[in-house]
C-alpha cells in the first residue's frame, strides 16, 4: 500500500495501531463470533466497552469524581445549541469569539440568552487568541480551545472564578495536560483527535447538570446521559469502540504528558521550517500558534502547485479551510514525526525550485 500522510483537519488521522486492532476484531470481536457493529448496546460485550472507555478518560485527563462522561451524538456543532439550551435558561453568558466555531457557538447561544463577546480577534481575522474580560452575571464562560480553521490555540485558559469555565476541545483534546476541575464542562467531537466521526464526547461537572432546564425533549438533556450512562438509546457504539482503542493506545504511549511532548516537537520542526523560509509565512501570531493545526501562506498562484506536488508525494489534507485559503498541516496525536519531516523536507524542495 503506497504510504500517505494524513494532514486533514477532520475527519483526521488515527494511529495505525488502532486501525489494525479493529481490523482483526472487526468480524469477531472478543471472540464472541460477532461484530462490535452488530451486538446490543445492552449486551455485557458492549458495557465493558462503553465502561473500560469511560475509565480510561477519566484516568487519562485526570477527571474528578464529581463529573459525569457522557457520550453524545451530533458533534460539536449539536453541542453548540444544546448547551445554552440547558442552561442559559434566558439569562447572560460570556463567548470568547476567536474565529469560526466560536462564531457559530455564539449564533446557537443568542437563540437561548444574552451573550456577551468577551473578547474578539476578529479585527485581526482570528490570528491571535484576545484577552477574555469576564462579566460578573455570567452564567458561565465559553471558550474554543483550539481554532482549525486560524491555527491558534489557548495556552492559558482564562481565570473565571465562580463562573464556570466551558470549553470546546474539539481539535486538541487529550494532546495535552488540562486541570479539568477549573472547567465546568468540557466538550470535544471525536473525529479530530480521538475517534472517528459519530460519537462527542462531553464531561461535566454534576452540579451544573442538576441545574439544566427542565421540559426539554428527552435527547436534549444533560440529565438523560448521566441518569441512563449514555444509554438511553443506541449509542454510536462503532466509534465508541474506536475511542475505547485510542485510550488504549494513548496509555500503551506514556500517556497525555507523552503526548504533550511529542506534539511540541513536530509543531517545533514545521514553524521551524516556516519561520526560516522566505516562501512561507504562518498565519497565527507566535504566541498563539497551535500544536495542532500549522496554517500558512505561500505566493497565491503558487498554492495549488504546492499541494498538488504534494499529494502526489502521499502527503495529503494541506489545503487551508475553504473559508481563509492557504494551507494548513493538522498534526494530531496521531500523526508521527516523520510524517512532518518528510513534508517539510518537501517544503523545501517546492521553495528551491520555484524561487
Amino acid at each position: 500500500m503506497k504510504k500517505v500522510y494524513n494532514f486533514y483537519a477532520g475527519p483526521a488521522i488515527l494511529p495505525q495501531a488502532v486501525m489494525k486492532r479493529a481490523q482483526e476484531e472487526l468480524l469477531d470481536f472478543n471472540g464472541i463470533g460477532l461484530s462490535i457493529m452488530e451486538i446490543s448496546h445492552r449486551s455485557k460485550d458492549f458495557e465493558e466497552v462503553i465502561d473500560t472507555a469511560k475509565k480510561k478518560i477519566r484516568t487519562l485527563l485526570g477527571v474528578p469524581d464529581n463529573y459525569s462522561v457522557m457520550f453524545l451524538t451530533g458533534g460539536a456543532s449539536m453541542q453548540f445549541g444544546m448547551l445554552p439550551m440547558n442552561l442559559l435558561k434566558g439569562q447572560k453568558a460570556d463567548y470568547l469569539h476567536t474565529g469560526s466555531w466560536a462564531s457559530k457557538a455564539i449564533a446557537e447561544a443568542k437563540l437561548f440568552g444574552t451573550v456577551n463577546v468577551a473578547g474578539n480577534s476578529k479585527d485581526k481575522n482570528f490570528s491571535y487568541v484576545p484577552e477574555c474580560k469576564v462579566s460578573p452575571d455570567a452564567v458561565y464562560v465559553h471558550v474554543t480551545s483550539n481554532e482549525t480553521i486560524g491555527g491558534i490555540q489557548i495556552h492559558n485558559f482564562p481565570e473565571t472564578g465562580n463562573i464556570p469555565l466551558i470549553a470546546d476541545m474539539s481539535s486538541d483534546i487529550f494532546s495535552r495536560r488540562v486541570d479539568v476541575s477549573k472547567f465546568g464542562m468540557i466538550y470535544a467531537g471525536a473525529q479530530k483527535n480521538i475517534g472517528p466521526a459519530g460519537v462527542t464526547l462531553v464531561i461535566m461537572r454534576n452540579d451544573l447538570v442538576d441545574q439544566c432546564a427542565d421540559g426539554l425533549i428527552t435527547m436534549m438533556s444533560y440529565k438523560t446521559y448521566r441518569e441512563h450512562k449514555s444509554l438511553y438509546n443506541t449509542p454510536p457504539c462503532f466509534p465508541i469502540y474506536i475511542m475505547k482503542l485510542v485510550m488504549d493506545w494513548l496509555e500503551s504511549n506514556g500517556g497525555l504528558e507523552a503526548m504533550e511532548k511529542l506534539n511540541k516537537e513536530k509543531a517545533d520542526i514545521l514553524y521551524n521550517a516556516i519561520d526560516s523560509s522566505k516562501m512561507y509565512k504562518g498565519a497565527a501570531e507566535l504566541k498563539d500558534r497551535s500544536l495542532m493545526n500549522v496554517t500558512f501562506r505561500l505566493p497565491e498562484e503558487l498554492e495549488k502547485k504546492f499541494v498538488k506536488e504534494a499529494e502526489a508525494l502521499g502527503l495529503v489534507g494541506l489545503p487551508g479551510h475553504r473559508s481563509v485559503g492557504g494551507c494548513r498541516a493538522s498534526i494530531y496525536n496521531a500523526m508521527p514525526v516523520d510524517g512532518v519531516k518528510e513534508l517539510v523536507r518537501f517544503m523545501e524542495k517546492f521553495e528551491k525550485e520555484n524561487s
